[in-house]
């Protein structure tokens, strides 16, 4: 497995995160490969986990080189100073287009492992926009302010329009073409049909931040070819009258 480096100096590694791909092993999957540890490897190096995404997101994810960098970038987090966006499937079409959720998130009372909105949860700030928009589906832009777990997912849920393919906050259910496609037909070569799209919907595509000498790092990862593939698809068999916008 070969992690392509978004950008890299003395202090700072940015890395693109493949979906699927744990940040750091857990205690449930102790024997998975993990990203820090495929990053030391290939780097021949040890470096710091500063932030996560989740297991499912792909995209952009930056890394200490050495314990100062290490201390500076996780206190940036931590102060919410650094710019963190994201881009999603979500499911329905989202009604305003463009908007902020200013909902508290919390710990579920009774399943492990899932958030909630909650009043007495920590503050949690999400603003997104719709760029564009398809009869069943909507592509969407995040920015997070706070760093909450699950908070896009949460957020999303709660308003009506969670991420394709969230197994914990959606359906769970794979992105398949024929569900857009009228009289789709399977091929011979085939005996069940094939996901455009099988993991949640959701890719980290641009991190902003000052290093501590003042230098800008503003890094972009392109959308997966997963996420691509389903935008193409829908473009093609389920437009909106005009076009989507």
């Amino acid at each position: 497995m070969n992690i392509e480096i978004l950008y890299e100096d003395d202090d700072i590694l940015v890395a693109n995160k493949p979906a699927g791909l744990l940040v750091i092993p857990d205690r449930f999957n102790s024997d998975l490969p993990s990203l820090n540890k495929v990053l030391e490897k290939q780097l021949g190096q040890q470096i710091w986990v500063v932030h996560r995404l989740d297991r499912d997101t792909s995209g952009v994810i930056c890394f200490a080189k050495n314990e100062q960098a290490h201390k500076y970038l996780s206190g940036l987090f931590e102060a919410h100073e650094v710019g963190k966006f994201y881009a999603g499937l979500v499911v329905g079409r989202v009604v305003p287009e463009e908007g902020t959720i200013e909902a508290a998130i919390a710990e579920h009372p009774v399943i492990k492992g899932k958030m909630t909105v909650a009043k007495k949860g920590k503050p949690s700030v999400t603003d997104y926009k719709v760029v564009a928009q398809w009869p069943l589906y909507s592509l969407v832009q995040f920015r997070i302010y706070t760093g909450r777990t699950h908070q896009i997912r949460v957020h999303m849920q709660s308003i009506g329009h969670p991420l394709v393919c969230d197994e914990l906050y959606g359906d769970g259910k794979p992105f398949l073409l024929s569900a857009i496609k009228r009289k789709y037909k399977l091929s011979e070569k085939e005996e069940t049909e094939r996901p455009l799209l099988n993991r949640m919907a959701l890719h980290a595509y641009r991190l902003v931040l000052h290093k501590q000498d003042g230098t800008l790092v503003d890094v972009e990862a392109t959308i997966p070819k997963d996420i691509s593939a389903c935008i193409k698809q829908l473009d093609k068999w389920s437009p909106l009258p005009g076009g989507h916008q």
